[in-house]
């Protein structure tokens, strides 16, 4: 699937400057990040062009769809470094981000990664990568911090197979094992939802879903929700499956009081609270904290393209000296450790929930 560029404004001309975007906005792709991801770039663009565009030159972005497919993003790169774009923004799934990654790195070509948080997103330190969300190892120990805080320390995990989701795993059990917190693995692949609520009953007080969304998640939540045996389990979805709308669509009051990560800070600034009332004029819903994402890589890449040019050969090494006002804070990039890619340290962490009496609304209970 091929989405048209965004139309620049009158005030700019010449040659345009093109970024490609990455976005998954078919299945098995999450569809729902992937419009709020690309609803936040489009307006990033949208608001450069009407400022003057890059040294008067319109912005335009080039989206291909990755569907979640790593193979399929790889050839997109191709493509789109094909096609002379200046850098690549986006996309949201991990495991795709680093096929991404790995290509643009191979070609010289900037990617500022928008979402995806899995730590290893390059095989080694590279000068071409950059990413703006939290890395996993980050966001996933506020989420352990979290559970530890609230009383929990027997965590039944529900996963499929993934490198993803097996970093997360890991990531929990290490930083619970210290406090005496146990985590028990469940292949959601192979155990039916029923089975899952035998295997944590009486041997866990909080299960986590590391598991695709709509399914099997939402009925993993209904069959717990119905177990008279697990009224005092948590269920937990560090991913962020509840953020959307979908979520409280499929399941409503089922679907409050599941605790998952959200990368906005508690109250937004002057820019943040402008931006949010854009995009959820856009969208019209309350715009996710991956919309907040794709706006922030637009602002933070026409920086880079005005001070270096559209030339991505100057753009090596332009990480460390950008300094951009995002929706959420200043953005500053450098070389976290265990880190590969250059990246914001860190964006704001919080852990959040819907509440049960208006699963609308959301809840902080956590901030990292």
């Amino acid at each position: 699937m091929r989405t048209p560029p965004s139309s620049p404004p009158d005030r700019t001309g010449g040659p345009r400057v093109r970024i490609g975007a990455l976005v998954p906005l078919s299945r098995p792709g999450w569809t729902e990040a992937g419009r709020h991801l690309l609803t936040g770039l489009r307006l990033g663009v949208a608001e450069v062009n009407d400022s003057g565009g890059i040294a008067g030159r319109p912005l335009e972005l080039v989206v291909r769809d990755t569907a979640a497919d790593p193979d399929r993003a790889a050839a997109a790169v191709d493509e789109l470094a094909g096609l002379g774009v200046a850098a690549l923004a986006g996309e949201y799934h991990s495991v795709v981000a680093r096929s991404a990654a790995a290509r643009a790195d191979a070609l010289g070509l900037p990617f500022l990664c928008s979402s995806a948080v899995l730590d290893a997103l390059t095989e080694g330190p590279t000068p071409w990568v950059a990413r703006l969300a939290p890395a996993q190892s980050h966001g996933w120990r506020a989420y352990a911090d979290f559970l530890l805080g609230a009383g929990h320390r027997r965590i039944a995990v529900a996963a499929e197979p993934s490198v993803y989701w097996a970093s997360g795993a890991r990531l929990l059990r290490d930083h619970l094992a210290p406090h005496g917190g146990t985590v028990i693995d469940l292949d959601a692949r192979t155990l039916a939802p029923a089975a899952v609520c035998d295997a944590v009953a009486g041997r866990a007080t909080a299960l986590l879903l590391l598991v695709g969304h709509p399914e099997p998640a939402v009925s993993l939540v209904r069959t717990v929700r119905r177990d008279p045996r697990l009224g005092e389990v948590l269920i937990g979805a560090p991913a962020g499956q509840p953020e959307f709308a979908q979520w409280v669509t499929a399941l409503g009051r089922e679907g409050a009081a599941v605790p998952f990560l959200r990368y906005l800070p508690e109250r937004l600034g002057p820019l943040g609270t402008r931006v949010e009332a854009a995009l959820r004029e856009r969208l019209a819903e309350t715009p996710s904290f991956v919309a907040f994402e794709g706006y922030d890589t637009v602002a933070v890449l026409a920086e880079v393209l005005r001070t270096r040019g559209a030339d991505r050969s100057g753009t090596a090494g332009v990480w460390p000296h950008v300094a951009v006002e995002g929706t959420r804070g200043p953005i500053r990039f450098s070389r976290a450790p265990g880190i590969s890619v250059w990246q914001w340290s860190w964006a704001p962490v919080q852990v959040v929930d819907r509440d049960p009496a208006d699963p609308g609304c959301l809840r902080v209970l956590h901030t990292g």
